[in-house]
């Protein structure tokens, strides 16, 4: 029960709504208990009339319709305010659960990249969705039904005592029982469930690498092998789930078996107590059968209900997992910073902490605002390295980082990273319109603007192509288009951005050389006062570059011009003199 403290403020938020479902739950069990009564009063209406104290019958009449009508008006009431009290502790509900999947999600944003190396989507998926949902069953159905439950016993015990307080004691002897053996399924229900909700995760993240790499699946045709082992997963989800839901079967007989016991009890102490007069009307009796088992529900009630709230225990205790965890890199300040784009390592060394791999070592070079520098170099040589470092998305091991003279780490993220225009080597596209993936650097950018950023990556013709042009809708991760494409767009978004750096990772590998050098003088324009950054493997997409700098094993083995690497024996020199020989056969 500890893990869902955390949903106290969320009780604090709503707590005027929640007080009034409180005290319209109390009105809705006091109107439901009060046919009791009533029942009781008509009971002992016919008993004086059988027995010969009331002889006229048209009277007996008149006070039975009396309390039929109020039995009636009172149960119609009742029906109101059980209607309010579901309408007040579900909306609540819902409206809590809406702000625990705002808190996640956005917590999910703020967690660093190294979060998303070491966790899967379908688990991350599975926290959102599926267990945020159990824990709404306890916001609302499992508070709604405790209120419910305490309430009409509290009322239900108060008639009971002030009718016959002997007879009542009697009936609650298997309360203690029952506290008990609802203690010890509670434990079991939430070992189980913690299992349940591993293996829900489980099976969503093997789904959705499935769906993700069908292409992959289907070329090696293994789908036979895939299926087999999601069978084998989906098997042992369900030998879980039904384990949990043996746990909770024992609930409900039991509650049964309980409010039974305590009607023996009632007919046979009471009708001891009647039969010695220490009890004077049969109506009492009849009472108290009613009483207990108006309990029935309430209290059966109560194992469903411990169950709910022990699922959400597990599943908030699996939400709070993430939740706690801090993002290594967070923002140092809330004042805005204005990017120039200068741009220079000094010393900096870097280590990945998920494969404790050393990308970068004394790696130092610097650039002015308004110059390009290309960055050469082998596969793991930490080329995409330097760029993620630029925007902050690892922190430096080594050295210093600086941006405009200014230490990267003292400066607000959100203005560096919106300095930034970024093109990573795997080029993602989001299922929606290619206009939006566009206009996703700039949002209130106007259509003029768009197909302008579309022309300058050279991918305009083949959007007007598509039947819906610009409106055409991609498919997940942008597998409508050809590998090209998807880069093409990928710059279009970056260039709408308009932003003080641009950094293109790799990203023309897919394109053919006519288009590559369409491209790059088209960038060449728009670059001219932008601090700009390409990675490649191609020399043609370097050599108009301010500086190039060739990287080997996170280190740099070369610097200079492109006239100046020439004239060097080296990397550089045999890269373009191989590159040419292909281009001329």
């Amino acid at each position: 029960m500890g893990n869902l403290k955390h949903l106290n403020k969320y009780f604090y938020k709503y707590k005027w709504k929640l007080l009034i479902g409180l005290i319209i739950t109390i009105a809705a069990r006091i109107f439901a208990i009060y046919y009791v009564p009533l029942i009781g009063r008509s009971t002992k209406i016919i008993e004086k009339y059988l027995n010969g104290e009331v002889t006229d019958i048209s009277e007996v009449k008149h006070q039975l319709l009396i309390n039929i009508l109020l039995i009636a008006g009172t149960t119609l009431i009742s029906a109101f305010f059980t209607f309010l009290m579901r309408q007040t502790f579900i909306v609540v509900s819902r409206h809590m659960e809406y702000d625990l999947k705002n808190e996640v999600y956005k917590h999910y944003q703020e967690l660093s990249l190294n979060f998303y190396k070491k966790n899967r989507t379908g688990d991350l998926m599975n926290r959102i969705s599926d267990d945020v949902s159990k824990v709404r069953m306890y916001l609302g159905p499992a508070i709604m039904y405790s209120v419910t439950t305490f309430t009409s016993t509290v009322v239900v015990l108060i008639f009971m005592i002030k009718s016959a307080p002997e007879l009542t004691l009697y009936t609650v002897i298997p309360l203690p029982i029952l506290s008990f053996a609802i203690y010890r399924l509670s434990v079991a229900i939430h070992k189980r469930s913690t299992i349940v909700q591993q293996y829900l995760s489980k099976l969503n993240t093997f789904t959705q690498e499935s769906f993700s790499g069908i292409a992959v699946i289907k070329s090696y045709s293994i789908e036979p092998s895939t299926t087999s082992n999601f069978t084998t997963l989906s098997n042992a989800s369900r030998d879980k789930n039904i384990d949990l839901v043996k746990v909770q079967a024992f609930f409900f007989p039991l509650m049964v078996l309980l409010i039974g016991i305590s009607n023996i009890i009632v007919i046979y102490i009471g009708g001891r107590q009647i039969l010695s007069g220490q009890i004077e009307n049969i109506d009492v009796l009849v009472e108290f059968i009613l009483y207990v088992n108006m309990l029935t529900w309430p209290v059966a009630s109560i194992g469903w209900v411990t169950s709910l709230v022990q699922q959400a225990d597990a599943s908030q205790e699996r939400i709070n997992e993430f939740l706690n965890v801090k993002p290594d890199i967070t923002n140092p300040k809330e004042e805005p910073d204005e990017i120039k784009g200068n741009i220079e390592f000094k010393n900096v060394s870097f280590t990945y902490d998920d494969t404790n791999i050393t990308a970068l070592k004394d790696v130092s070079f610097k650039i002015d605002s308004g110059q390009t520098l290309a960055i050469i170099g082998k596969t793991g040589s930490g080329k995409s390295t330097i760029l993620e470092l630029i925007g902050r998305l690892y922190d430096i091991d080594e050295g210093e980082i600086l941006i405009d003279g200014r230490n990267i780490k003292k400066l607000n993220l959100d203005s560096l990273r919106k300095s930034i225009g970024y093109v990573p080597q795997d080029a993602f596209l989001f299922s929606d319109s290619i206009r939006n993936n566009i206009n996703f650097g700039k949002t209130e950018a106007d259509e003029k603007e768009i197909i302008q950023a579309a022309k300058n990556a050279s991918v305009h013709k083949n959007i007007i192509g598509f039947s819906k042009g610009y409106d055409t809708v991609l498919g997940e991760r942008g597998i409508t288009l050809s590998g090209g494409q998807k880069q093409r767009v990928s710059i279009a978004r970056a260039i709408i951005h308009d932003p003080e750096i641009l950094l293109f990772d790799d990203c023309l590998s897919a394109v053919d050389t006519e288009t590559e050098e369409e491209i790059l003088n088209n960038l060449f324009e728009i670059t001219k006062n932008k601090t700009t950054i390409i990675v490649s493997h191609r020399v043609s997409s370097a050599k108009n570059a301010d500086k190039i700098i060739i990287l080997e094993d996170g280190k740099i083995i070369q610097e200079g011009s492109h006239s100046k690497l020439l004239s060097q024996s080296g990397y550089y020199k045999e890269l373009y003199a191989k590159q040419l020989n292909e281009k001329e056969m």
